[in-house]
């Protein structure tokens, strides 16, 4: 069984060969030395990300915790529930005007805002709508943040997100 050559792989392998094809044809004077052509290329493709569309949250918008409060010691599995306030919460998937449902990050910082958030066991989600869970953490320091986001969950504009707090599982 041949190994599979990832699509972006190809991309960089052939980068310096179209490069240095397009200097035969170029004039002189606008021609660039092949390997700085494909160093550009290649860190353009890298550094960009695509451009997502992001959706207006109203002026004031907020999320945050009603429990637990920051600093709180809590049992190994303990009860979460998140409030918002200014937008609606629906469901993913569900378009309306300034509403979006809840992500809860577990000790991690906030991700990119221009992409859909991650779906992990740092970033769970709430695309059915709910303001609450029970949650379950080994024994220690955890830091908890909500992060509210549109139908596609994309972090609205401005993101909506709110303060980080710490809780100690004893």
């Amino acid at each position: 069984m041949r190994p599979r050559i990832h699509p972006f792989t190809l991309m960089l392998c052939a980068l310096p060969l179209l490069a240095a094809c397009g200097q035969e044809h170029a004039p002189a004077e606008h021609a660039a030395p092949a390997a700085e052509s494909a160093v550009s290329v290649a860190e353009q493709a890298v550094d960009s990300k695509p451009a997502m569309p992001r959706t207006p949250a109203p002026e004031g918008a907020k999320v945050f915790f009603i429990t637990p409060a920051d600093g709180a010691a809590v049992t190994g599995t303990f009860k979460v529930e998140f409030g918002v306030e200014g937008m609606a919460v629906v469901r993913a998937g569900d378009n309306t005007p300034a509403s979006g449902h809840h992500h809860l990050l577990i000790d991690t910082d906030l991700p990119d805002l221009a992409l859909p958030i991650p779906a992990d066991a740092n970033h769970v989600h709430f695309g059915d709508g709910r303001t609450s869970t029970e949650l379950t953490l080994p024994s220690g320091e955890h830091t908890l943040q909500l992060l509210f986001a549109d139908h596609l969950h994309i972090p609205h504009d401005p993101p909506v997100y709110s303060e980080r707090i710490t809780v100690t599982v004893e």
